[in-house]
């Protein structure tokens, strides 16, 4: 792109002035709902999970679901595994995040506030931990490190929703929907690159609902037009003319950034 002199407008990074991502919404909710699903399949034991039914049935407690990051696919995260009638903790460095989570989840999800000491805590009793981490086109921080791998009980699935920017998981690497797990110290580690890629019909119509307004503005108006009268867009300028735009993406590759407004 940089030796095409190319105009490039990235969907992780148009952004509201509210700071909500309007762009990777529709996919953070499939990646959200998919990664409970995925997760509970690969409890099972053949597919060398812990052998436990995310829900449990009457006289059997059900699993526990730790899940960090409390963002779109954590709260769509958090919804779908409450509705099976696990266990689940939801931890964000955001304390008003957290308030508002604790008026609007089920009551059995619970907030809990994102600290090493906290997620060490969790760990030993948690069944599946589904990493939900985005800093806006910058690298994940890992919140699990290898070491944190003993703590946890064989059998224990890692679900890496934050993969696609190098995954919030220090022993993530990217897999396939064709080859989606691998274990490291007996823990079973999902991180599949593009979840949503596996339901493509559903993905395909959500991503388009939410695109097709800002295609139509930039068919309109052009580029250049178009972003200036829609800061939104205006953010999503990662390139202009083969020159970085936007500084997380510069430093990753140690490339010159050049502000936008130049």
């Amino acid at each position: 792109m940089i030796k095409a002199k190319a105009i490039c407008l990235a969907y992780e990074t148009v952004k509201l002035p509210n700071g909500s991502l309007p762009l990777l919404i529709p996919m953070s909710e499939v990646a959200g709902r998919m990664s409970i699903q995925e997760g509970s399949r690969f409890l099972e034991k053949p597919q060398l999970g812990k052998g436990i039914l995310l829900g449990g049935v009457p006289g059997v407690k059900p699993a526990k679901v730790l899940i960090l990051g409390a963002g779109t696919v954590g709260i769509n995260a958090a919804f779908t595994a409450a509705g099976t009638g696990a266990e689940v903790t939801i931890t964000d460095i955001s304390l008003p995040r957290l308030r508002y989570l604790d008026t609007i989840l089920p009551k059995n999800v619970k907030t809990l506030f994102s600290s090493e000491h906290n997620i060490r805590a969790e760990l030993p009793t948690t069944d599946l931990v589904i990493g939900s981490v985005l800093i806006t086109g910058d690298r994940t921080p890992h919140l699990i490190t290898k070491d944190m791998l003993k703590l946890m009980k064989p059998g224990t699935v890692l679900v890496d929703v934050a993969i696609d920017q190098g995954g919030c998981f220090e022993t993530s690497h990217a897999t396939t929907h064709t080859d989606p797990v691998y274990v490291i110290d007996g823990i079973v580690h999902y991180a599949v690159a593009n979840i949503p890629g596996a339901v493509p019909y559903t993905s395909t119509l959500a991503l388009t609902n939410a695109t097709i307004p800002y295609a139509i503005k930039l068919a309109d108006l052009g580029w250049k037009k178009a972003c200036k009268e829609d800061s939104a867009l205006a953010s999503g300028l990662d390139m202009i003319n083969g020159k970085i735009t936007f500084k997380a993406v510069a430093d990753i590759y140690g490339l010159p950034y050049e502000p936008v407004e130049l």
